[in-house]
């Protein structure tokens, strides 16, 4: 069992009076984790503190900012085995996407690092003589981030990397499923020597979730605030930050499409479906929901899809190497059986997988899916993809839209042009052509659009999220007035 505390004002901190929660291996039962559960005055403990810091480091050089972030890089990277070892406890990862998760954090500080000198105004033309007006970005003050479970050291990294580097502090609120895997990142950043309450990592109870988060956003110290999850959370929170007037920022839920036209490269198309729905048992915002595939091609397709999803081995990750390992929870898995059986159920055909063993799920290939099926419509957040065989291009098209999310979507096609065209007709904040939908990259903007969110992290996008632009103004000749 990993106990963990909280980190508050760089010390390693206790909930009031106590209090703990629980979280359990999703295959074994076991507790796999046990940390404080934070109560309303721990969560203002964590924003004062980080309030207290702000003043010291929003004035600290960009190059000093930019050596801890690069430090902290390489802290992150030689604890990968304790982080593989806390997300294989907590959430049932497999080894492989952990390590991926702690490469591509690491990435995203060493982004954030090198955009500490590129946080640039601009002079306007002013039309008052002498007058020389600015476009100034300057840190904004206490910065909340609130993390998920599923890609927890990439989204973890991520709520935070930015925002330190424009000079903010942090509160990183933890998910409860991954309080440990959270906790691991607080330390990487403190050994890399970032000053006491810069960043603070505030752990609680699911049952206090509502009361602690609207805490944060309440608080007036905190002027901006991330959250990555599902879209029925991320409402609450856009309500709650509307109130106190707070700019979010939103990545929430997706059903991404794949499209594959009558030219595309069938190997290539298969390879990229399969990787972008079955990476992390399909646990990701961008996994591959949808394939729309031409019907010119749609038997051969799915005879090498279901093929391929039927070679990709499912199991216990501490037992052996594995492709699939374990769903969140039991309940995820029933939820994602739900939708196979409502499928199959109503005419869809079953060509590979479908199996679960506890919380491991076979990757499950479902064909000739129809908007009457309940799988068309929800988010399956698990190793099942559904395929939807199409008469037109744009057909193709409207299939892809017909949905309430868009995040993240993908077309394959040979003649370029044409793959072009479809894809500035998709509704989503991210599309790929002739890649899968699953890819990310610290430097790219990274957002959705519609019911998944709104706001961009990554790169110089995310420096208008974690900055104030303010209008400046210094007059150099003497104003003229009316009176």
């Amino acid at each position: 069992m990993l106990d963990v505390t909280m980190m508050v004002n760089d010390k390693d901190t206790s909930a009031t009076a106590g209090r703990t929660f629980e979280r359990l291996n999703p295959i074994t039962g076991e507790v796999a984790s046990r940390a404080p559960a934070a109560t309303v005055a721990d969560a203002n403990a964590a924003a004062d503190a980080a309030a207290a810091a702000f003043p010291a480091w929003s004035e600290t050089g960009p190059n000093a900012r930019r050596a801890i972030l690069n430090l902290a890089a390489d802290k992150l990277e030689a604890r990968a085995e304790d982080f593989a070892e806390a997300m294989t406890a907590e959430i049932g990862a497999a080894a492989p996407w952990a390590h991926f998760n702690v490469h591509l954090a690491a990435g995203m500080l060493r982004e954030a690092a090198a955009m500490t000198t590129q946080i640039a105004g601009e002079v306007i033309p002013s039309d008052v003589p002498g007058l020389v007006a600015f476009g100034h970005r300057q840190p904004v003050g206490v910065v909340l981030g609130i993390a998920p479970w599923n890609a927890p050291v990439i989204l973890g990294v991520r709520a935070l990397a930015m925002p330190l580097a424009c000079g903010n502090t942090v509160v990183l609120k933890a998910s409860e499923i991954c309080p440990a895997t959270h906790r691991l990142i607080g330390e990487a950043l403190h050994d890399a020597g970032l000053p006491a309450g810069v960043l603070n990592v505030v752990t609680n109870a699911p049952e206090d979730a509502p009361a602690v988060v609207e805490a944060l956003i309440a608080h007036p110290a905190v002027r901006r605030v991330n959250f990555t999850g599902s879209t029925r959370v991320g409402r609450i929170v856009a309500e709650i930050a509307a109130k106190h007037l707070k700019p979010v920022l939103l990545e929430l839920g997706g059903k991404a499409p794949c499209i594959v036209l009558d030219d595309a490269d069938l190997d290539a198309a298969v390879a990229g479906a399969a990787f972008g729905a079955f990476a992390n048992q399909g646990q990701i915002c961008m996994a591959t929901e949808r394939i729309v595939v031409m019907e010119e091609v749609a038997d051969a397709f799915v005879q090498k899809l279901a093929a391929k999803a039927a070679s990709l081995p499912a199991g216990d990750p501490r037992k052996g190497a594995v492709v699939l390992g374990s769903l969140v929870g039991r309940e995820a898995a029933e939820r994602v059986g739900g939708l196979v059986q409502d499928a199959v159920a109503k005419g869809a055909e079953l060509l590979a997988g479908g199996k679960i063993d506890g919380t491991i799920m076979n990757a499950t290939v479902i064909d000739r899916v129809t908007p009457a099926m309940r799988l068309y419509t929800e988010e399956s957040f698990g190793p099942v993809v559904a395929v939807v065989r199409v008469g037109s291009v744009d057909e193709a098209v409207r299939v892809a839209n017909d949905t309430e999310y868009g995040l993240a979507a993908a077309v394959f096609g040979r003649d370029i042009p044409r793959a072009m065209a479809v894809a500035r007709r998709i509704e989503s904040g991210i599309c790929h052509i002739n890649g899968p939908t699953v890819h990310d990259e610290a430097q790219m903007p990274f957002g959705g659009v519609k019911a998944s969110g709104y706001g961009r992290f990554g790169g110089r996008a995310a420096i208008a999220e974690f900055t104030e632009l303010r209008w400046i103004t210094v007059a150099t000749t003497p104003r003229h007035y009316p009176f």
